[in-house]
């Protein structure tokens, strides 16, 4: 028992010199052996509010400290685990990345992918969730409902997903209403395997930022089922959908289905390097006669978006 004990105080004591400040925090919070809710509720007592969220994934290294409060926290949490001060906040200052193994998969930002990703990417920060999830899409089934006026009433996934590193217990789902849509009113459904967590939106932008919790924690190369919705209805009349990809690789299906009282005259799916590209790859889609609906199957998908685009007569 001594043995190890020595064993994990030399291995802190590394990690402390030479970072990188994920992995000094999770050792510094075993060799403490304290739980994240005791450290949550130790810095509440030092008036410092931080979710126990945001300390697993400063642990996991999905996300870096990096506004005022939370550096304060930062400060509060070498007390809190009897590191010397400024070990923690020091390693911070390296280079993200530093000593943290391999590089992650290349993604391209919200920016790059969508009109409103400014919007997004505020979200994110505000809710100190990372852009990478820890997750690669291996497959996602989507189908989109238009209603009688052409509006889109709501979309659903059965998706699935496999982790590129331990810790991953949540996917964050983005929707992007078309114009006129209230994002207060969509509504969020957790189908199959996950449950809703935070949910924020930024009305002007009309979009909303979804976390879906999952029944496990995955480690690196798990696989995961899961399924979701929004429903929406309060936008304007639509002209198409959209799927933005940050990654390469996996299938992906659209399905969209129109309301008998509203059917268009041509359907075509789309490929698109970002919101203010052209359209290519244009293909011409027939709708199914009973089921009013038209689909696209790409087996592997390339960074960029993809959709559905329709005339209305």
């Amino acid at each position: 028992m001594r043995e190890s004990r020595r064993t994990s105080a030399q291995e802190l004591g590394q990690l402390l010199r030479a970072g990188p400040f994920h992995l000094a925090l999770r050792a510094a919070l075993t060799a403490r052996g304290l739980p994240l809710h005791r450290v949550q509720h130790h810095l509440a007592a030092r008036g410092i509010k931080l979710g126990v969220t945001s300390l697993s994934y400063w642990q996991q290294g999905a996300r870096r400290p990096r506004r005022p409060e939370s550096l304060k926290a930062v400060g509060a949490l070498e007390e809190i685990l009897e590191l010397p001060e400024g070990t923690l906040l020091r390693l911070l200052a390296a280079p993200e990345g530093a000593g943290a193994g391999a590089a992650r998969p290349p993604a391209r930002s919200y920016r790059a992918l969508i009109s409103v990703g400014a919007a997004v990417e505020g979200l994110l920060a505000g809710m100190e969730l990372p852009a990478d999830g820890g997750l690669h899409t291996v497959g996602h089934h989507e189908r989109v409902r238009i209603g009688a006026a052409g509006e889109l009433l709501g979309r659903e996934s059965q998706h699935v997903v496999r982790a590129h590193r331990d810790g991953v217990d949540r996917y964050l789902a983005v929707h992007h209403g078309d114009p006129g849509c209230d994002p207060a009113r969509v509504r969020v459904r957790a189908d199959e395997n996950c449950r809703t967590g935070r949910v924020r939106w930024h009305p002007e932008a009309g979009v909303l930022v979804a976390e879906l919790l999952f029944d496990a924690r995955l480690r690196a190369g798990d696989t995961y089922v899961f399924g979701y919705g929004f429903e929406d209805g309060t936008g304007g009349r639509a002209a198409e959908y959209v799927r933005g990809f940050s990654y390469s690789g996996g299938q992906y299906v659209l399905q969209v289905r129109f309301d008998e009282a509203a059917l268009p005259v041509r359907c075509r799916r789309f490929s698109r390097s970002g919101p203010g590209a052209p359209r290519s790859g244009l293909a011409d889609l027939t709708p199914s006669g009973r089921h009013r609906a038209v689909h696209l199957v790409e087996p592997g998908v390339r960074r960029g978006l993809l959709g559905i685009a329709w005339d209305w007569a």
